[in-house]
């Protein structure tokens, strides 16, 4: 399958034909591609096909491509090829262009030295008759393989490589290079007309659809495959496939409400690039309890139904959600398995070509090839046997390459369309391996507009009623009851009513969802409801509503305990509060108009609350005509002082002439006192002071002990005396270290190093958080620790 999709390049205007082809109509169609001009007779000998089996699958393909104005035959029994398919392919079978192609530049001349070399005489001496007399000889293999055994051996040796290899297409060339150096042997073929060089354009030579054929020998045929795959089947009765597509449906029915439940009350975050990540996915899993694969399947069928949509830099329920979330489970069903019909990508596809996870909702460009095979999938299935299902998933995907062989597949599938099996299983589609009522309406719908194109309204409609059938018959009602036990759990048979649903969900924990969910009713899920404002008797009575049988004593008591104790403690935000010994005074302030903007409200007769901040209470009260103080966190009296703006540092003095700073006189006003000095005494010790004083020892002030801690102290601005040792040390007895370092980028981290060698400015090390040797800045380390 992929060397044929690779070999068809599908243009616009066949796009919609070939991608419902079968595998054997399109290899008719690329062998019909090689031969222009073949007759039917020319075609099933190149195919193998000409008795049997394999003749009848002829004859079905061609009247599958002239029925849809492929392929058809002239008056003359000449196969005709519409112009668009003929170019969707580069090389049909592995051939270059016929000889009348690769020819149609040469002159007379040139052709009269190539029959010359293989000793044929044309009818005449002119260009057509020597091109006819020479295609002539070419098209008989029995000739070409005569001429080729005289070759020389590295002659023959390159004709046969080059005639069961596709050929050779050019890259991108630049002007004026030169033509590629013939290939050892190449020049003998290029005199005879095996093969044959474009003298105004670069490229390798070619050889002829002609020789190919002919050196391919009489026992090659174009690939065929006119029978589909044999698929191993189990039993599978109506009843059972029935019930599995049932279980299937309904557990999907009640994940789709909880996973849009989730985005309708938190709307999932959208990334930078687009689409919504691994962490929300994660997220919306985990809340409606189901895994990836559901999530990712709701939200693209969701999305393609108009039930979420964009919301700047989030993904928000539309209007149409309150609808759909009103309908029965079986509408509901219905409208995500339309927008799944009919999606241009496969949702479950989480990874790309490199394993990297991809986000949900990225508006993907369409994949046509993704469409097809989901409806190859179900057609494949349908072709089974009545009461019989396909044994393993890789049979049925083996089949639908046969159905469908230009599909897409997911390169994160291990086996063929694993995925998109998954993707039809979860939805109620396929059940043991056959085609479910649910899938057998989808195939009858008319989405891909293939079989239906043309159709009217009312043919659409009967499709739309035909699914919404099928999955009523499938999908109960709506469950508008549950049944409350002893052990404070509610239980919901099938899919939940939106009432029932919102009710429980607000009263309640949800612990699992599917063709049953079960909530948890604790005293936090009450004190939710009793927050939401219901009181303790319309809870109770909304849950007798909707109650199988009468509620369970154990509830009934925890509504009562839980409603008990709500509220006797009330938590209020407030700006500042306003307190004092007069209760007539802190009414009075109350009630004062003029301190209404305020927002004054009394919580106890000596205490009010205001929503302006302190400072603006305090300039209102004033301005009001009270006294206040402001206290301070503590309930001491905060002392007011006008601030005394001040300059952080003294201005320096002017400089004098000559650079010389103007010495600064110390004041007594501002400074220290002056000391009175003995002038006697200081002229006694001047006197007695030696002529010479003897210079100083440079090693006894000198406070490192080794030459590294200098030269690192030099550097190491941001450590102290301590770390400068500590780091010295175990770079002399070679010792591991853990600094404190600062990279260029501003992160801080904490590294562990060894082997460490010094060259100021710069640290050599091996780092043993990066396994790997590294250069540190001594000035960016900024604490050193033992390792």
């Amino acid at each position: 399958m992929g060397e044929l999709a690779d070999r068809v390049q599908r243009p616009a205007s066949v796009a919609l034909a070939l991608p419902r082809l079968t595998l054997p109509c399109l290899q008719v169609a690329e062998a019909v591609a090689a031969l222009p001009g073949a007759s039917r007779e020319g075609l099933a000998d190149l195919l193998g096909a000409t008795h049997g089996e394999r003749a009848l699958g002829l004859a079905a393909a061609l009247e599958v491509l002239a029925d849809r104005a492929l392929v058809w035959p002239d008056g003359n029994g000449v196969l005709r090829m519409a112009a668009p398919l003929r170019n969707a392919w580069d090389s049909p079978l592995g051939l270059d262009a016929p000889l009348v192609r690769l020819l149609a530049g040469s002159n007379s001349d040139e052709l009269g030295r190539v029959l010359a070399k293989i000793d044929v005489k044309p009818a005449a001496n002119r260009k057509a008759q020597r091109l006819a007399a020479l295609v002539d000889h070419h098209s008989d293999p029995a000739r070409v393989s005569a001429l080729v055994a005289t070759a020389p051996a590295a002659t023959r040796k390159l004709l046969e490589r080059l005639a069961h290899k596709a050929p050779e297409r050019p890259g991108f060339i630049m002007f004026g290079t030169p033509q590629a150096d013939s290939k050892p042997g190449e020049q003998w073929a290029l005199d005879r007309g095996l093969l044959i060089r474009d003298r105004h354009r670069y490229g390798p030579a070619r050889m002829p659809a002609e020789v190919t054929l002919a050196l391919r020998g009489p026992d090659w045929h174009a690939p065929f495959t006119p029978l589909p795959p044999d698929v191993r089947s189990v039993p599978a009765t109506a009843s059972a496939v029935e019930r599995e597509a049932a279980a299937a449906s309904m557990a999907f029915a009640a994940h789709a409400v909880s996973v849009l439940g989730v985005c309708a009350a938190a709307p999932p975050a959208r990334l930078k690039a687009g689409g919504i990540g691994a962490r929300e996915l994660s997220r919306i899993g985990k809340a409606a309890r189901c895994d990836e694969m559901v999530v990712r399947l709701v939200l693209e069928a969701a999305s393609a139904a108009g039930l979420l949509a964009r919301d700047g830099d989030r993904v928000a329920a539309t209007a149409g959600y309150d609808t759909w979330a009103g309908q029965e489970p079986a509408d509901q069903l219905a409208t995500l398995l339309r927008a799944w019909w009919a999606l241009p990508l496969t949702p479950g596809g989480s990874r790309d070509e490199d394993g990297k996870a991809l986000p949900a909702l990225a508006g993907t460009p369409p994949c046509g090839g993704c469409v097809q095979a989901r409806h190859g999938l179900l057609t494949a299935a349908a072709q089974l046997p009545a009461g019989e299902g396909a044994a393993k998933s890789a049979d049925l995907a083996a089949l639908l390459v046969w159905l469908r062989p230009l599909v897409d597949q997911l390169p994160q599938d291990a086996t063929p369309f694993a995925t998109l099996i998954r993707e039809a299983e979860l939805l109620g589609a396929l059940a043991l391996g056959a085609v479910s009522p649910i899938g057998a309406a989808l195939l009858a719908d008319g989405s891909d507009g293939s079989d239906h194109a043309g159709a009217d309204d009312s043919d659409d409609d009967n499709d739309s009623d035909a699914l919404t059938v099928a999955c009523r018959r499938l999908l109960p009602a709506a469950s508008g009851t549950a049944r409350f036990g002893s052990d404070l759990t509610a239980v919901v048979a099938g899919t939940p009513s939106a009432h029932l649903l919102a009710l429980l969900d607000s009263v309640a924990d949800r612990e699992t969802a599917g063709a049953a969910s079960v909530w948890r009713f604790s005293p936090g899920s009450v004190r939710r409801a009793l927050d939401a404002g219901l009181t303790p008797d319309a809870l109770t009575a909304d849950l007798v509503a909707v109650a199988v049988d009468p509620l369970p004593q154990p509830l009934s008591y925890l509504i009562h305990d839980t409603a008990r104790s709500h509220g006797r403690v009330r938590v209020v935000s407030a700006a500042c509060v306003i307190h004092g010994q007069e209760p007539a005074l802190l009414a009075e302030l109350a009630a004062h108009r003029k301190l209404a903007p305020l927002g004054l409200r009394q919580l106890a007769p000596t205490v009010l609350i205001s929503r302006s901040p302190a400072d603006k209470t305090l300039a209102a009260l004033r301005s009001a005509g009270y006294a206040p103080v402001a206290e301070k966190p503590d309930g001491t009296v905060r002392i007011e002082r006008a601030p005394r703006p001040r300059s952080a540092s003294p201005v320096p003095p002017p400089a004098l002439p000559g650079g010389r700073s103007r010495p600064q006189r110390t004041d007594a006003r501002i400074g220290a006192p002056r000391t009175a000095v003995d002038l006697s005494a200081l002229a006694t010790r001047l006197r007695g002071a030696p002529a010479d004083l003897p210079e100083p020892d440079p090693e006894s002030n000198r406070p490192y002990d080794t030459d590294t801690e200098e030269i690192i102290a030099a550097y190491a601005r941001n450590l102290s005396f301590t770390d400068v040792r500590q780091l010295a040390h175990a770079v002399n007895d070679g010792r591991a270290i853990t600094i404190e370092y600062l990279a260029a980028s501003g992160n801080a981290t904490v590294r562990t190093l060894s082997e460490l060698e010094l060259d100021a400015p710069h640290l050599y090390a091996w780092c043993h958080l990066r396994d790997d040797e590294r250069v540190f800045t001594i000035s960016r380390i900024h604490g050193v620790m033992p390792a």
